[in-house]
């Protein structure tokens, strides 16, 4: 399927579901819509996922394009009013719009009433499943090993270390699943929960329902994690995520350089050292698990300051690290296996 991501005054760097749609979605990207880098190329920020145009709105978008990915999400999902005539404009070209939003396309009456008109879907991936129930404390029986990505914040790699981890495994003819919690995710893989739009109580059900669902018939799952404990909005999904899983083992994720919560400065980070215990007493009383791993985002330094970066960030958690993008998965992989 071919197509068009919207990213306005966004991409790269805080635009991850658009990045992570062009590294790992079975998608032909047309182009990328960022009205403050039009007339640049993807290839001009990212040289290591598919390359396309980037655009100021649709109209400049070339044929052929089936949809339009929002892929950018802003703090609370909301919908950007300044979105809105690309919107319009893909819906008019009779383009379908796959939306990570909290703000549900569908129940947008202009959007609604002209994607009928034009016999288009407007697919919400936020929207849960109509059936979901509380946990009942038996992820732990698949068969499969179980692996949960963890991070100190959002946004620190923890979709990306997750597909980086299941690449790996099966290139190593390891039988690997991702089992998706959050839109990028299901974007990729086609399938899934974004975990924070169900009921709390049903958030590790909901996790659980999904690992029950692939446990048996592979050998690896690695769950996409969410937010952060110690985050001050996002940490009740995280824990749900944790504790639904039952996971086996777990990767830190953090991102060199980044000291406080993004979008919420005024609260530090804590020494990673420190978050690693935190996930692990949390997870003691349903799951015996560590932190097996760290993956560690250096996109921001050079080559020697990554390398050295590394080897800090696995020296303060006492496990192997590197960073799976810059570095390959393979030393995480080793770790968890």
């Amino acid at each position: 399927m071919n197509v068009a991501v919207l990213a306005h005054e966004r991409f790269p760097d805080r635009a991850k579901t658009a990045v992570g749609v062009l590294r790992y979605a079975d998608y032909d990207v047309t182009a990328v819509l960022d009205r403050d880098r039009a007339g640049e190329r993807v290839a001009d920020h990212l040289p290591d996922v598919q390359d396309a145009p980037i655009v100021a709105d649709i109209d400049d978008v070339p044929d052929p394009v089936d949809a339009l990915v929002i892929g950018i999400a802003p703090i609370g999902g909301e919908f950007d009013e300044s979105w809105r005539p690309d919107v319009r404009g893909a819906i008019e070209r009779g383009c379908d719009v796959l939306s990570g939003l909290h703000y549900f396309l569908a129940e947008d009456e202009e959007f609604a009433a002209l994607a009928d008109d034009r016999g288009v879907e407007l697919r919400d991936l936020r929207r849960p499943p109509a059936e979901l129930s509380v946990a009942d404390g038996r992820a732990r029986e698949v068969d499969a090993d179980v692996v949960l990505t963890v991070g100190t914040d959002c946004s620190t790699g923890k979709m990306t270390t997750s597909a980086e981890l299941v690449a790996a495994a099966r290139e190593r003819g390891i039988d690997a699943a991702l089992i998706p919690t959050g839109q990028t995710g299901v974007l990729i893989e086609d399938w899934g929960i974004v975990v924070d739009r169900v009921p709390s109580d049903f958030v590790a059900g909901a996790v659980e329902r999904m690992v029950r669902e692939r446990g048996d018939d592979h050998d690896l799952l690695v769950v996409e994690g969410q937010g952060s404990i110690t985050h001050p909005a996002y940490s009740a999904v995280t824990c749900g995520i944790l504790h639904g899983a039952m996971p086996d083992a777990l990767v830190l994720c953090h991102e060199a350089g980044r000291e406080a919560i993004h979008g919420y400065e005024e609260f530090a980070i804590p020494p990673v050292a420190e978050v690693a215990s935190l996930y692990e007493d949390l997870a003691a009383p349903v799951a015996d698990t560590t932190v097996a791993a760290g993956a560690l985002n250096t996109d921001q330094l050079d080559a020697a300051d990554a390398n050295q970066a590394v080897i800090e960030y696995a020296t303060a958690i006492d496990a192997p690290a590197t960073d799976p993008v810059r570095f390959g998965a393979g030393e995480l992989l080793d770790a968890l296996r």
